[in-house]
């Protein structure tokens, strides 16, 4: 029994590791959608964050300033996004999908000019940095067998990344801004006649989205990377988040089990030994966007409202026409 647990704890410490930047990705991408706005520019904002908290880092070795500028980043390109869609009424679907192609070019360029020439994977951090991104101890809640390493022993981003999904669950249902907020996604122009700024609601929610997209994206470059740029580091996640809101109904609080199962399946294949199932390593890398795929179709089939996307989302909205 205890080497079962003994292989199990360490399989299920990764998948929490894995799961944090898609929670992240997927609690933007559901708040932006709670707007009325479909953003498909997640990847796009995760690898600005990961560049900018990764050049914050490398020059400055501040920690602040690497979460700040991630931040930043992701909520640059998040207002570039609410500016074309919201402002100039462009199509979000095009919008988002050239916001994608703009930060994955953007910090590949940026992220090898700065390596000066140096070999992929010797660009390091400095270790007081990385330090202050590892995970934390907690003393004797550390130190607990099985439960201390999974629950007591992860960065502060994870711990973060919890307590903001938590948060979004009760600022949603709980408040009079979260209530109004669900007004503008299903009928922004009953909204408007309310009395709420539609517009300036868009704006702050689709740029505080793009903001936690931009935290994944530090998440991967200071934590799972190790502080290292790599190319094409964030590889599809950002699609991966955008298909968990649908699996989370649009709940945040369904959102962190769906970030766990997704990650979880991303490090399977390196938890399965080839004597025990002969599968090719790459069917393994394929899991996550197979499941993807199921989810879009099964909740194409559950037509439950409650389940589906807010009434207006992907439509812009024109206030001369209410």
């Amino acid at each position: 029994m205890m080497g079962l647990i003994d292989q199990v704890t360490p399989f299920l410490y990764a998948a929490i590791l894995a799961s944090v930047p898609l929670l992240y990705g997927t609690l933007g991408e559901i708040l932006t959608q709670k707007a009325g706005n479909i953003n498909l520019g997640v990847e796009g904002m995760m690898y600005l964050g990961a560049i900018a908290g990764f050049l914050a880092g490398y020059y400055t070795g501040s920690a602040v300033l690497i979460l700040l500028l991630g931040m930043t980043a992701g909520a640059f390109g998040a207002l570039l996004y609410a500016f074309l869609t919201v402002t100039l009424k462009a199509n979000q679907n095009v919008t988002g999908l050239t916001l994608t192609i703009f930060g994955t070019g953007i910090a590949n360029f940026l992220g090898e000019k700065t390596k000066l020439g140096a070999p992929v994977g010797t660009v390091f951090m400095s270790p007081r940095l990385r330090e202050l991104l590892s995970p934390l101890h907690l003393g004797a809640l550390s130190d607990l067998p099985v439960i201390g390493p999974l629950l007591f022993h992860h960065s502060i981003l994870t711990y973060l990344a919890l307590a903001l999904g938590v948060a979004m669950s009760i600022y949603l249902k709980r408040t009079r801004l979260g209530l109004n907020l669900r007004a503008v996604g299903e009928n922004p122009a009953a909204a408007d006649a309310m009395g709420v700024p539609v517009n300036a609601y868009k704006y702050a929610h689709i740029l505080i989205g793009g903001a936690l997209s931009g935290l994944g994206g530090v998440y991967i470059s200071m934590v799972t990377a190790l502080g290292n740029w790599q190319p094409n580091i964030i590889s599809g996640q950002g699609w991966i988040a955008i298909a968990l809101v649908i699996f989370a109904s649009w709940k945040p609080g369904r959102a962190i089990l769906g970030s766990l199962v997704f990650g979880a399946l991303s490090v399977l294949r390196l938890y399965i030994s080839r004597d025990v199932v002969d599968i090719p390593p790459a069917l393994f890398s394929m899991l996550p966007f197979l499941v993807t795929c199921l989810v879009l179709v099964l909740s194409s089939v559950r037509m439950r409202r409650d389940n589906q996307q807010p009434a207006s989302c992907g439509i812009n909205y024109f206030r001369e026409e209410r």
